[in-house]
């Protein structure tokens, strides 16, 4: 099974920031773009877990989501990994406010005991918004950066669990699935 920890964002806060994306959209831009119900911040990509496996990861969510109570957090703020002109990831930028800083950095030491390597890369927390397709040319985002600073959008999340998510992948993109979800601050 292909897993990741990640937050999911309750149903009325997905279609907003769905919503407030929908200039990109209109762009024409060549991007896959992902489905609001797939919308979430993941905080720990495990990649293909047997079965065997799922009860010490999930105990290891547990322990790491003991230690933090739930908590909010601010979302707001468009960008693309790596660079705007040249985007493989166009994303909404959420708040690496202590409390999730804390979160991901348990997360990391609980699935290393579990057998899980530690993320090498800085967290950057964001929402996943599209993917850049590879027709798209040198200048196909020439214009992107502008569009981002005329986009006005923030809000607040308030965390209260974790997920252990499966991810479907297919042609049409990935779909996702909880596998079991945990909730803060459960001791």
């Amino acid at each position: 099974m292909r897993l990741f920890v990640g937050i999911n964002f309750p149903k009325k806060q997905r279609a907003k920031v769905h919503r407030a994306a929908r200039a990109l959209r209109d762009r024409e831009l060549p991007v896959r773009w992902i489905e609001p119900d797939n919308f979430h911040v993941t905080l720990k990509f495990l990649g293909e877990v047997r079965r065997e496996q799922v009860d010490d990861v999930t105990a290891a969510i547990e322990r790491a989501a003991a230690s933090t109570r739930p908590f909010q957090t601010e979302i707001g703020g468009f960008g693309a990994f790596p660079t705007v002109r040249r985007p493989n990831v166009i994303w909404l930028g959420v708040e690496a406010c202590p409390e999730l800083r804390c979160l991901k950095q348990d997360l990391e030491w609980a699935l290393g005991d579990a057998g899980f390597p530690a993320e090498s890369r800085s967290f950057h927390p964001h929402v996943t918004l599209g993917r850049a397709q590879d027709a798209g040319g040198a200048g196909a985002f020439r214009e992107l950066d502008g569009v981002f600073a005329s986009l006005q959008f923030e809000d607040a999340v308030k965390v209260h669990s974790i997920e252990l998510m499966r991810s479907h992948l297919s042609r049409d993109g990935a779909r996702y699935s909880v596998v079991s979800s945990v909730r803060l601050g459960s001791t």
